[in-house]
């Protein structure tokens, strides 16, 4: 039983070490690569590409180093064995064959150095030219590189200040909600304070709160100036219906003397004359013309025919 306790306890706790490293690197590889700008990364993958380029580069140099030290070496041992050749010669020739054979014994050993430097020197040869080769090739995916990057990082650049401008005008970045959440508040601050001053004013007019800063109000001169105030309105109100009906009248008095001037042109052509006063004393007689036709008895007016004598009427 105690086996195999401490078998799941080990098991729980290096399930629980597990989770706490997944958890570890998760939140690493965010915070990375929130960290991470695409354009840094470009330029240093960049660098990297121009670093190992310039290996390739300085190990062609060395391998043609090599190739020329080989050839200046093959160059001497050439010399060296045509001059044990030419000695050679001299000594047959002076009679000294022991001379001779020393002569050749140290050209053979002369032209067996120069064969292997020729197969170095062919080695190294083929190896300079692979890497110039390779050279070559990297310096075009460099190059190709170089102009992808350029391409990207401007077009990362052209994004992400379009990105903030519509973040700015959509007011959803983090400066613009600041500024906006200042304004809020500087608004309802605002706000409060003319609601306040508001309240102060109505609790100083209605006498709840007296001005200590000046001489006291009564309470009787406010109400009385309140009344006051009242009155002003009611007048004004009076003065503005007078000046309504005043201006309506004018238009009515048009209306009924365009409707009357078709059957009486000629009551409107000329205005009634007040008649003079008699001489003497006498009773003013009144115009006939003047009496209105509804205070005119039926008998006061003329028959259209004088009455025949011999009718019986």
């Amino acid at each position: 039983m105690e086996a195999g306790t401490s078998t799941k306890g080990t098991a729980a706790s290096m399930s629980v070490m597990k989770r706490v490293t997944l958890i570890f690197r998760s939140k690493a590889n965010k915070a990375l690569d929130r960290m991470e700008d695409p354009r840094e990364t470009l330029d240093y993958s960049y660098q990297r590409q121009l670093e190992m380029l310039q290996k390739v580069r300085r190990g062609v140099a060395d391998v043609a180093t090599s190739r020329k030290r080989v050839e200046l070496q093959m160059n001497q041992i050439q010399q060296q064995s045509n001059k044990l050749e030419k000695q050679a010669r001299d000594a047959l020739g002076a009679g000294r064959e022991d001379l001779a054979r020393e002569a050749l014994t140290r050209r053979s050993s002369a032209q067996s150095q120069l064969s292997d430097l020729q197969a170095q020197y062919a080695s190294l040869q083929a190896e300079e030219e692979k890497l110039t080769v390779a050279s070559q090739r990297l310096q075009s995916k460099v190059d190709a590189f170089r102009t992808r990057k350029e391409t990207i990082k401007a077009t990362y650049t052209a994004a992400e200040a379009q990105t903030r401008i519509n973040e700015a005008f959509s007011g959803i970045s983090e400066e613009m909600g600041d500024v906006g959440m200042a304004i809020q508040r500087a608004e309802d601050k605002t706000a409060q304070m003319q609601a306040r001053a508001g309240a102060i004013d109505e609790l100083l007019a209605s006498g709840a709160l007296e001005d200590v800063s000046g001489t006291p109000r009564d309470d009787i001169q406010a109400e009385l100036d309140r009344m006051g105030a009242g009155n002003d309105v009611e007048l004004e109100l009076q003065k503005l219906r007078g000046e309504l009906g005043s201006g309506s009248t004018p238009e009515l008095e048009a209306g009924s003397a365009d409707g009357s001037a078709a059957s009486t042109p000629h009551n409107n052509a000329q205005a009634p004359r007040p008649a003079s006063p008699p001489p003497n004393g006498a009773q003013p007689t009144i115009p006939a013309s003047d009496i209105p036709a509804s205070d005119v008895g039926q008998s006061a007016i003329p028959a259209s025919e004088p009455p025949r004598t011999g009718d019986g009427t």
